[in-house]
């Protein structure tokens, strides 16, 4: 069912960002009395799931979910159509239209994809604010397993201060600011400490077989005795937190192993806090140092914070105040967005390999529905889209754009000759980019 839940999301995002950014394309052109042959979203290579023609328009759903398209009459695109381009230009074709109205028209698809952000940031913080796990109230630092990371000189227990210029208010804010960090400064035992990221630091994370960084530290919330297990029939319920085993201490899930290396083989004494009510039950441990019980792999904000590891900070916008909401999220993103495209051209941090396709974009939604999280997604991946368009690859917006400027700063408008070589190479080279960017996906779910 979870599968279901990622695909449905994916493909109602993902039709969403096309059909408005095609929208983008199409209002300005039909605005300028330009004729589009086509509205489509998803690609009809061969043929179509639904089509139908409403005046000059065919408008249709085609099978292979990559994106779509708007086919605007006398522009050299994705189809093309060079027989149309030899005859004479007719008025109401693209190439007859004066630079500026063909620039707000290839514009026009990014500008839609930033405004959608920034109205879907505007509505969170007006509809759910801002609330998160206050950094500041992290007890014990961070659970950190990751080999790269404890060669590196960290350890579980270390309490992430600052990642690059970034001082951590926001728990969640640290894997999105760890891209690009050169430095992580961290509290061990009192200490301020400050560790030095290797350049390749990316790559060597994207070539691992882990995908966590710095983790949450959780209680040790029972599920239930496994039924197999010697303590199945023990007085256990669930989300029972185990408190201490042999006389010994356990605050966190990562503690519990040690303490059971040292009492294997023997039958002792667990407080479990149930209801706000400390009980005591006799459990065994087996030779292997195993209770053999389930546990919870982690625990929801309430109840982290009602057991006191941490404290939930909220923020709530009034509808003014959620237009500068809306802006700094949508801002930051940006930011974060342009930083991850930055080490990805650089080939020295190796970012390059941890570049997905639409796997990975899958796997971003949650395998659950929760409308916040969709639409936070949504909202990125349409900044996302929009900075891809703008590239200076001549099959993206970002190509057709560049020259248009050429043409609008020089006087002289490319040919179409040109106009036709230069759409054939960045056809190409956008096909070398998405065989290459699900290459690694596919790399991915083989060897790690």
């Amino acid at each position: 069912m979870g599968i279901i839940i990622q695909i449905s999301q994916f493909l109602l995002g993902l039709s969403l960002l096309i059909i408005l950014h095609e929208l983008g394309h199409f209002i300005p052109a039909k605005l300028f009395g330009t004729r589009v042959e086509k509205f489509y979203l998803f690609f009809d290579v061969k043929f179509s799931l639904f089509k139908k023609k409403i005046g000059e328009t065919v408008y249709g759903i085609g099978w292979l979910p990559l994106g779509g398209y708007v086919k605007i009459s006398g522009m050299i695109d994705e189809s093309m159509d060079t027989e149309a381009m030899a005859e004479e230009p007719k008025p109401w074709e693209f190439r007859s239209k004066p630079a500026w109205q063909r620039l707000i028209i290839m514009l026009g698809g990014v500008f839609v994809n930033f405004v959608l952000a920034y109205v879907i940031y505007f509505f969170l913080s007006f509809i759910y604010g801002d609330q998160f796990r206050d950094a500041s109230t992290i007890q014990d630092g961070y659970l950190v397993e990751n080999p790269l990371l404890t060669d590196l000189g960290f350890k579980t227990g270390d309490n992430i201060t600052k990642v690059g210029d970034y001082v951590v208010e926001n728990v969640s804010d640290i894997k999105g600011n760890f891209i690009g960090a050169k430095t992580i400064t961290f509290i061990r035992d009192g200490v301020e400490q400050t560790i030095t990221m290797p350049v390749d630091f990316l790559g060597q994370f994207s070539d691992s077989k882990r995908r966590d960084l710095f983790e949450m530290r959780y209680p040790l919330m029972v599920v239930k005795a496994s039924d197999t297990s010697a303590n199945k029939g023990a007085n256990l319920k669930d989300k029972d937190v185990i408190r201490t085993v042999g006389g010994k201490t356990i605050k966190y899930i990562d503690q519990l192993k040690p303490v059971l290396n040292d009492l294997k083989g023997q039958e002792v004494e667990v407080t479990l806090l149930r209801d706000e009510k400390l009980i005591t039950e006799k459990l065994k441990i087996d030779d292997n140092a195993n209770l053999g019980i389930v546990y919870y792999s982690g625990a929801d904000s309430k109840t982290m914070e009602k057991l006191g590891y941490y404290k939930m900070k909220t923020k709530e916008y009034s509808f003014g105040e959620s237009f500068a909401g809306g802006y700094n999220k949508f801002t930051g993103q940006m930011g974060k967005y342009f930083g991850q495209l930055k080490e990805i051209g650089n080939v020295e941090t190796g970012a390059y390999k941890g570049v997905g396709g639409f796997y990975a974009i899958l796997n971003v939604f949650p395998d659950y529905w929760h409308w916040q999280t969709f639409w936070s997604i949504t909202a990125f991946l349409s900044i996302m889209l929009g900075v891809l368009n703008l590239l200076p690859i001549p099959a993206l917006d970002g190509g057709h754009v560049m020259f248009l400027l050429y043409e609008m700063i020089s006087g002289r408008k490319p040919s179409d000759k040109f106009m036709e070589y230069a759409q054939t190479a960045g056809f190409f080279i956008l096909i070398g980019l998405v065989l290459f960017a699900n290459g690694n996906d596919i790399f991915k779910a083989i060897f790690n």
